[in-house]
């Protein structure tokens, strides 16, 4: 399903995607073009980037893969004055790096009486630079890229910053501390940003995608052998549409939010685009 564009038109914009070597992001890179937009696909995984940034082009678009940390404040300043050379100034930005880790992740979803001495990986095993990785990755590597970016985009009407957010942060999943409480701090940013940037034309807003099935959460939803893990099994017992979403499910809230017409009094929301999870009790 291609979301029709038609309704937004990006011709003579500038989109900035951060983390689009991953499947949501670089479905967002293509959404963009499709409206016309040039777009900069930015990943510490160049390849990624590159193969996506490819595909655009043979559609007929206009895409450039850069090779970006968004930890380093440095880099990516250098990465926003390269762009603007290659592209313009952007308009659009989308950060979309983010991201997990083992080792701040437990092995199970309740403490238990024995699990301080056992084998088990418990709240008090999580690594405390597996924690810090996690919150710099999600929230730094939001707040960095904003900062490299925004720059360009002060004082020009219509102008959007899209972050990306979870529905960790509505309500913490089990297992997955500092994911949770990263993405409730996106939420909250996305906030404050739409607050503080909006004397100058920039409207700051946030998708939380619910249950996607991608390569950095395959190993929680699907065994070795391709059937659904029991976590898999509460996803979507708790999705009241019973199933995972698909990427270009996101195309409509992405493009109704970066339309200036139709978004143009929209700044500061968090969109959920979950098949009904953050509206279900359980009951």
């Amino acid at each position: 399903m291609n979301v029709n564009v038609l309704n937004t038109d990006l011709t003579g914009k500038v989109a900035v995607i951060t983390g689009a070597g991953g499947v949501l992001c670089s479905n967002f890179a293509a959404v963009l073009a499709r409206a016309g937009a040039s777009v900069a696909l930015l990943d510490l995984n160049e390849q990624a980037a590159q193969e996506f940034a490819d595909k655009i082009n043979a559609e007929g678009g206009k895409a450039i893969a850069y090779k970006c940390n968004v930890l380093d404040k440095e880099i990516c300043e250098s990465v926003a004055l390269q762009v603007e050379k290659d592209l313009g100034k952007c308009d659009i930005l989308i950060n979309g790096a983010g991201g997990n880790s083992p080792k701040a992740t437990t092995d199970k979803e309740y403490f238990e009486i024995g699990d301080i001495d056992g084998d088990t990986k418990s709240f008090f095993d999580l690594d405390s630079a597996g924690v810090e990785f996690v919150f710099n990755l999600n929230f730094l590597g939001t707040l960095i890229p904003t900062q490299a970016f925004a720059k360009q985009m002060v004082g020009r009407e219509g102008c959007n910053i899209i972050n990306i957010s979870s529905m960790n942060a509505f309500t913490p999943l089990t297992k997955i501390p500092a994911y949770s409480g990263a993405k409730a701090a996106i939420s909250n940013f996305t906030q404050w940003l739409a607050v503080h940037f909006s004397k100058v034309g920039i409207r700051v807003n946030a998708i939380a995608p619910g249950f996607f099935s991608t390569k950095q959460n395959a190993r929680l939803l699907w065994n070795e052998d391709g059937t659904p893990t029991p976590r898999t099994g509460k996803i979507l017992a708790a999705t009241p549409m019973g199933r995972f979403g698909e990427a270009d499910e996101l195309e409509g809230s992405l493009l109704f939010l970066v339309n200036n017409k139709a978004a143009s009094f929209i700044t500061g929301v968090v969109i959920p685009v979950d098949g009904g999870f953050s509206a279900y009790s359980g009951v």
